[in-house]
């Protein structure tokens, strides 16, 4: 019989692995680590006792989890959902999670013009009805701008005799995503992969249903159905009161409030610092530390210790959703709206003889959306995605500098490029004189047809 677990003995130290084929569910393995803090007897010996029957080890899990009372128990084993058929929308909301782990599916990579369109389900049928022609509205441009986009791009950037002919086509469409995802209406339906520990999918679902979209209430309470047939130990029917009018107060309240981000501020762009707690004495002494660093190479984390900026910035729909990913920085979920305007690059770099049809079309959409007598929340779902959202993210030196980095570059989308310069910007100005540098990329607007690399194929592709 193969043996649940490997070991490896350095200097007399062991080191275990669980084998994933003995069976054990998420919740016993988790058990198993809690009852180190309670006993010196070796993990070894308890997995021979319940590795060959799955019932058994489901009984070992309510023998002693229930006694144990750590919600830390949780953090000891992770589960993943697969979620689709949700609207962009949805999936924001599940992704407003610093701890959440997980991919979705790329508007920037992926043609979306044959998905699905959610619209909210607690409105009047007259209202969807107009959603959805305008959503339809949307899409019959997308549809029609994509190739031409292509076109136009093929003739901007014409392809190198030593640049392979497939690799350069998928950098075109990923360049004619980029422009033409701007038009997609949020609410689009996507995919996402689901990766969290048993306590934070608890703990996030407590949230989410109370959150402000009907979509995604009934997602949090179909989800914690579902753990909670399998995990019923971690996943418990009994609800607090108090806790949970708590939660739909501040979802009701504070959530999507965003008077208090940018209430000031006009499409003009305007990126601000509003906030700076940095200690420059610490980063005296860490001087050596940040002159030090080579590239690809990340700040310990206790360098968080320095400080942190925080700025306010405006950002189109669709480059918000990914910065949304940098889950070390703090930041506030935006409501999308017109208020703020389309961003123009989406307008100004489409072929000249679609910009005006698209001008039309925005102009025509954001009428439509004053018109609709339904809240700003459910209203989200019919407005395109290059729609500017006032943003404020907050993050301490490590976080801000992964963020820089990672987004300062041509592979990524130009209008989140903008605001990742300009952090590099206020990063630099006060940090330099003490060592610190940024390793990023010297021409992030230039079009690399190594974009097109950036895919996952079959091996014999």
């Amino acid at each position: 019989m193969r043996s649940p677990f490997t070991t490896v003995e350095p200097y007399g130290i062991k080191v275990i692995l669980l084998d994933r084929d003995c069976k054990i569910p998420p919740e016993t393995e988790a058990m198993l680590q809690a009852l180190y803090s309670r006993s010196h007897q070796s993990v070894l010996e308890r997995i021979q006792e319940i590795s060959d029957d799955y019932e058994r080890a489901r009984n070992f899990m309510r023998k002693f989890y229930i006694g144990y009372g750590h919600k830390s128990i949780g953090d000891c084993a992770s589960l993943t959902l697969f979620v689709e058929g949700a609207s962009i929308l949805a999936v924001k909301a599940i992704q407003d999670w610093r701890l959440f782990s997980g991919q979705e599916s790329s508007t920037r990579y992926i043609d979306f013009s044959t998905q699905k369109i959610a619209v909210p389900h607690d409105i009047d049928e007259k209202t969807k009805r107009k959603m959805q022609e305008i959503q339809e509205k949307l899409r019959q441009f997308y549809l029609s701008a994509v190739p031409e986009i292509r076109e136009h791009l093929r003739k901007l950037f014409p392809r190198k005799k030593d640049e392979d002919k497939n690799t350069y086509e998928r950098a075109i469409k990923a360049r004619g995503f980029d422009i033409a995802r701007g038009f997609l209406p949020a609410g689009m339906t996507t995919k996402t992969s689901w990766h969290m520990n048993l306590r934070q999918f608890a703990d996030e679902l407590l949230v989410l249903r109370h959150y402000p979209l009907d979509e995604v209430r009934q997602l949090a309470e179909s989800a914690y159905k579902l753990l909670s047939k399998e995990y019923p130990d971690s996943f418990p029917s009994k609800r607090y009161k108090h806790t949970e009018e708590y939660y739909e107060k501040l979802m009701k309240d504070y959530y999507f409030k965003s008077s208090d981000l940018l209430s000031d501020l006009s499409s003009d762009h305007r990126f601000e610092v509003v906030s700076e707690s940095i200690n420059y004495s610490l980063v005296k002494r860490y001087q050596k530390l940040l002159s030090a660093r080579p590239k690809k190479t990340e700040f310990h984390h206790f360098l968080a210790e320095v400080g942190s900026l925080q700025f306010e910035f405006l950002l189109d729909y669709g480059s918000f959703r990914d910065i949304q990913r940098h889950r070390a920085l703090v930041q506030r979920m935006p409501i999308l709206t017109p208020e703020f305007g389309f961003h123009p690059w989406y307008i100004e770099n489409l072929p000249s003889g679609l910009q005006q049809k698209a001008k039309e079309l925005i102009d025509w959409v954001t009428k439509e959306y004053e018109a609709l007598k339904v809240s700003a929340e459910a209203k989200q779902y019919m407005l395109p995605m290059g729609f500017l959202v006032p943003c404020r993210i907050t993050g301490d030196i490590k976080a801000l500098t992964y963020f820089v980095e990672l987004r300062l570059s041509r592979f990524v989308h130009p209008t989140l490029v903008e605001i990742a310069s300009k952090v590099a910007e206020e990063l630099t100005k006060r940090l330099k004189k003490y060592g610190f540098k940024l390793h990023i990329d010297k021409t992030p607007h230039r079009f690399d047809v190594r974009r097109g690399l950036q895919t996952i194929l079959l091996k014999n592709q």
